[in-house]
């Protein structure tokens, strides 16, 4: 495995840059989605999380590739995207028909679980604008040449959203790689979205393809076998219960199948309820395995988007040329520091991260 080479900062506007859907999240508190009278709202988005945690927690300066269909919805979902201070100049809005018969923004009502009871999601995001994308709408000369961009970051849940989602993706990740970006992608398989289009099969078909232009890639054991196909013999549902080794072995067999991969990363969660999890990662680099602390019997609040941050720390962790240990152990301190707070996305500092990164305490700051 070759190593990341990663443009200066100095050269470019962007330190990264991410493609993907940014839905308006309905989190219905401690209640369930079928039976609450009162939701709060936040914007979430696989890709557009770790665009958001890369300017919220690391500074970064970031920029996300989406469209919305102009309505009161579509700028709400913009309204929060501002106060996550991540660049809007490359979001395409489409006319809005009234009633939605053509174009409309992406719902997604997830409870939160506890306890016994997991986590729950009902997304309502058929015909949105993002899905609608083509390849050719999007300036990638413009992003890439022009502006200039450190690294790009797409994944699995945007090439499920349609037939034509796949190929803009490919054209944003060729065009990334021609303008010396590094390209990230994290597999993400969402059964709900595949499963009307091909199912498992049509998800490894588009996934690797996709791959073969990806630099980072990032998943976890569902991925590896429901987006790439690959079989991992004695697996369970949860990846932290099986060796190290053995999960050495896979990625080295994704690695030899995929050699332009520089990187390979994945959580490793063991959900003992919805309310305690193990959780830890691991990332693969230059041919070494570099496992991240464990931490047993983590509390969750709200885990959606604990893998988003989980990529956001890892990326800054190259970003700024740190060694692939650190980098591992950012990825996880923020992401379980991500899922102590509502919402899809980071509410965490990097003073916090690197206090957790340390072994800080939950004593009371002040």
């Amino acid at each position: 495995m070759p190593p990341l080479t990663i443009k200066p900062k100095s050269e470019c506007r962007w330190d990264l840059v991410s493609l993907g859907e940014v839905m308006l999240r309905l989190d219905p508190y401690d209640s369930r989605i079928s039976t609450t009278r009162t939701f709060r709202v936040w914007e979430g988005g696989g890709e557009y999380n770790v665009a958001r945690g890369l300017h919220r927690c690391f500074g970064m300066q970031t920029a996300i590739v989406t469209a919305l269909a102009d309505n009161p919805v579509g700028r709400l979902i913009q309204d929060l995207v501002y106060q996550g201070g991540v660049d809007q100049s490359h979001v395409k809005w489409f006319p809005y028909d009234g009633v939605g018969r053509t174009v409309r923004n992406g719902l997604n009502f997830t409870e939160r679980g506890f306890g016994v009871r997991g986590a729950v999601g009902c997304s309502d995001r058929g015909h949105t604008a993002v899905s609608q994308l083509r390849a050719g709408d999007i300036d990638w000369n413009m992003i890439f040449a022009r502006e200039r961009a450190r690294w790009f970051h797409t994944g699995g849940i945007f090439a499920a959203l349609s037939e034509t989602t796949p190929q803009v993706a490919k054209e944003g990740m060729s065009a990334a790689q021609a303008n010396g970006a590094i390209v990230s992608y994290d597999l993400n398989y969402r059964e709900s979205l595949w499963k009307a289009i091909g199912g498992k099969k049509r998800a490894t078909e588009v996934n690797r393809e996709l791959v073969k232009l990806v630099d980072v890639l990032i998943g976890n054991e569902e991925d590896f076998t429901a987006a790439l196909g690959f079989d991992i013999e004695g697996m369970d549902e949860n990846l932290s219960k099986l060796d190290v080794e053995h999960f050495r072995s896979m990625i080295e067999r994704v690695v030899a199948e995929f050699p332009n991969l520089k990187a390979v990363a994945t959580t490793l969660r063991n959900a003992k309820t919805a309310t305690f999890n193990d959780w830890g990662a691991v990332c693969f680099y230059e041919g070494k395995l570099y496992r991240s602390s464990t931490r047993d019997n983590l509390e969750i609040y709200d885990r959606i988007g604990g893998g988003d941050s989980f990529a956001s720390g890892l990326i800054y962790g190259f970003l700024t040329g740190r060694d692939p240990q650190w980098a591992v152990e950012c990825g996880a301190a923020h992401g379980a520091l991500a899922m102590t707070t509502p919402g899809d996305t980071t509410m965490a500092s990097l003073s916090e991260v690197e206090k957790l990164m340390k072994g800080g305490s939950a004593r009371v700051a002040r």
